[in-house]
């Protein structure tokens, strides 16, 4: 069973909004976010990335394919804490105060446990955990003295569900969830929100040179519709938790999955 998705054009979800995405270039959730980010009315939106040439080349895209002339690209490597304060000025002066921040950098991989060194599990758990503490930690403060703002991480359903060799993976995840949760009890008393997606496989190009398609066909399967998400499918959900719509929610997991299984 294939059931195709529609993609659904905006309508200004986040009209007057300006945001910030976090590991945005190439092709996968966070660019995907970024359009749609654009495409919902966002008045300014600045994308981060480790990767020069193409976070150049993603800012110059976005800005041709949405319209949106306010887009501006700031290198970060979020395990720098120097970087990712560096980051978060940038997009306040840019942008005059960031009103949504995406973290959406994470890193994974494959390995059996008794196969992972100490490197491993920590630069895994460093950029999709700590990263997103650390990002979280460097925007509230501006946030909550504006009164207002949302916060939406990225988690996987590896944070419920088990799977060989993604103990490091699952284990971030976890934490990020449990991040999200905490967090929100604090922002919220500053009219701050703090949720996350819980996407199950979402294919984009780092997920295929990243994992055997023996392995991605076997996750497909168990999905519901006989597929993986898109990866807009996923950004829809992101956009819904930073918009206005999501305003009594605080802490929440949202999964992004047709798992039945």
């Amino acid at each position: 069973m294939s059931l195709n998705p529609q993609y659904v054009s905006g309508h200004g979800l986040l009209k007057g909004r300006s945001v910030l995405i976090t590991a945005a270039a190439g092709a996968g959730i966070g660019f995907s976010a970024a359009r749609r980010c654009a495409e919902e009315g966002c008045r300014a939106l600045m994308i981060s990335d480790i990767h020069p040439r193409r976070l150049e080349e993603a800012v110059a895209k976005l800005k041709e394919e949405t319209g949106l002339v306010e887009i501006h690209g700031q290198l970060c490597n979020v395990t720098n804490e120097a970087e990712v304060q560096a980051l978060v000025a940038a997009a306040e002066q840019q942008l005059g105060g960031v009103d949504v921040l995406i973290n959406n950098a994470g890193l994974g991989g494959q390995k059996r446990v008794v196969d992972m060194s100490d490197e491993e599990w920590n630069r895994v758990l460093d950029i999709t955990l700590t990263g997103t503490f650390r990002m979280t930690r460097a925007m509230l403060p501006h946030m909550q003295a504006r009164g207002r703002g949302a916060i939406v991480n990225n988690a996987s359903v590896l944070g419920w569900r088990a799977q060989k060799e993604q103990a490091h993976y699952a284990a971030a995840k976890a934490g990020v969830m449990a991040l999200t949760r905490c967090a929100a009890l604090e922002a919220a008393e500053y009219g701050v929100r703090i949720n996350a997606v819980s996407p199950s496989i979402a294919l984009h190009d780092f997920l295929k040179k990243a994992s055997s398609e023996e392995l991605l066909a076997q996750l497909a399967s168990r999905e519901a519709f006989g597929r993986a998400a898109e990866v807009w499918e996923v950004a829809n959900v992101m956009v819904f938790l930073a918009s206005d719509y999501a305003s009594y929610m605080a802490g929440e997991v949202l999964s992004v999955s047709s798992q039945h299984a």
